[in-house]
C-alpha cells in the first residue's frame, strides 16, 4: 500500500507493507542520492532490526548508527549533544541522511536531530511500534521533552519518506500493543465511525492483526488528510489531540512509567465522559467507547494520582491559548470538535468519578 502526503515541495511517500524493511535500500535510493546514512535507534529496537537494515543499506551507502536507551526518559534535551556528536564523528554532511528506526520516542528525537543538525538533513522514518506507525511518524512533528513537560522543544520537519513494516509489531511486548491501540481507537472516535465499528468487531489484537495493513492505512490516511489541510497545528489538526490534554498530564505525573498511548487512552475516556456530561454523546455511545478500550487491556487511572494535580498539570498543555486550553470533545462517535470552554471544574468532576 502506498500514499503521498501532498505538501507541495515537502510532499513525501508512505509505504505500508509486510517485510518492506528488506526493501529499504531500493526504496531509499528513490529519494536519496547522497553517500552516508546515520541510523538513530534504541537498545531494544536496534538489536532486532538494526543489523538487517544496515546490511541492506550497505549495498549502496556508508552506514553508521547511534543507539540510546529505550523509553521516554531518553527523549531529553540534554541527550541531543550525544546525538549531534555521533553525527559529527561520522562526518555526516547536509547532503546525507538520518533514519529514525524505532517507536515514537526515537521518531520524535531523531526527527528533531535531523531538523536541527547543520540546519537540516534529510530524514526517513521507519517506525517499529504500532503507535509510531499509525500516528507519530507521519505529519512532521519532531521534539524533545523538558523537565516541565513533553515535546516543549520541537519543530515541524517532514520526512522524505516513511516505511511502515507491520511485521515489526510481532516483536512488541503486549503493553506496546495497548499503547498503539490508544491512538488507533482515537482515529475511530474522532473521524471514522466505520473504523470504530470495525475495531469493535474484534475481540483481541490477534484477530485485528489479520487486517493490520488496512487498519494502519486507514489511520495514516486520516492523519494525511488532516495534515494536508492544517500543516502547522492551528486548526483541524488539533483534533488529533483527542485524549492528549489529560493524557499528557497523567504521563508526566507518573514520570513516564505508563506508555504514551496508554495515557492517551485514559485521557480519551475522560474526554468522552466530558462529552457525555455535556450531552454531546449519549450514555450508550460512551459505553461503546469504554467497552472498545476495555478489549485491549488499558490501565485504569493510577490510584496514587490526585485529580487536582492532574488538572493543574494541564496548564503546561501546548494547546493553551490566552489562558484557555483548546480541548477536544466528541460531538458523536466519529466526529470531534475543538472547545475552549472546558473548565477545570468539569475535568475534576469526571476525574473524581473514576
Amino acid at each position: 500500500m502506498e500514499m503521498i502526503v501532498n505538501l507541495k515541495e515537502h510532499s513525501y511517500p508512505i509505504y505500508i507493507e509486510k517485510n518492506i524493511l528488506n526493501q529499504s535500500n531500493d526504496k531509499i535510493k528513490e529519494i536519496f542520492k547522497g553517500k552516508k546514512i546515520m541510523i538513530i535507534s534504541d537498545d531494544q529496537v536496534y538489536p532486532l532490526y538494526g543489523n538487517v537494515l544496515t546490511s541492506n543499506l550497505e549495498n549502496d551507502f556508508e552506514v553508521g548508527h547511534v543507539v540510546v536507551p529505550h523509553g521516554e526518559k531518553s527523549k531529553r534535551f540534554d541527550m541531543l549533544p550525544t546525538l549531534y556528536k555521533a553525527c559529527l564523528d561520522f562526518k555526516l554532511t547536509r547532503t546525507d541522511l538520518i533514519i529514525a528506526l524505532g517507536g515514537g520516542v526515537i521518531g520524535d528525537m531523531a526527527g528533531f536531530v535531523a531538523s536541527s543538525y547543520l540546519r537540516g538533513v534529510k530524514l526517513v522514518q521507519i517506525p517499529t511500534s504500532l503507535l509510531a506507525q499509525v500516528d507519530s511518524s507521519v505529519g512532521g512533528k519532531v521534539a524533545v521533552d523538558l523537565p516541565e513537560g513533553k515535546n516543549l522543544v520541537g519543530a515541524f520537519y517532514h520526512p522524505s519518506m516513511v516505511l511502515i513494516d507491520p511485521c515489526t509489531l510481532k516483536t512488541l511486548d503486549s503493553h506496546f500493543i495497548s499503547d498503539g491501540m490508544g491512538e488507533v481507537i482515537k482515529y475511530g472516535c474522532i473521524k471514522d465511525k466505520k473504523l470504530f465499528d470495525q475495531l469493535n468487531s474484534y475481540q483481541n489484537f490477534e484477530e485485528l492483526y489479520e487486517f493490520i495493513d488496512e487498519i494502519i492505512y486507514n489511520c495514516v490516511n486520516i492523519k494525511r488528510e488532516v495534515v494536508e489541510k492544517d500543516q502547522f497545528d492551528f486548526g483541524d489538526r488539533l483534533l488529533l489531540n483527542f485524549g492528549h490534554t489529560l493524557g499528557h498530564s497523567i504521563e508526566k505525573l507518573m514520570n513516564f512509567s505508563l506508555a504514551h498511548g496508554e495515557c492517551v487512552a485514559v485521557g480519551s475516556l475522560l474526554a468522552a465522559d466530558i462529552s457525555c456530561q455535556r450531552g454531546y454523546i449519549s450514555e450508550e455511545e460512551n459505553k461503546e467507547i469504554k467497552e472498545l478500550y476495555a478489549y485491549f487491556d488499558f490501565p485504569a487511572l493510577p490510584e496514587e494520582l490526585k485529580a487536582e494535580d492532574i488538572v493543574k498539570e494541564t496548564r503546561h498543555d501546548k494547546k493553551m491559548e490566552h489562558g484557555k486550553i483548546k480541548f477536544i470533545l466528541l460531538d458523536k462517535v466519529g466526529e470531534a470538535a475543538i472547545y475552549q470552554d472546558v473548565t477545570p471544574e468539569e475535568m475534576l468532576m469526571v476525574l473524581e468519578r473514576v
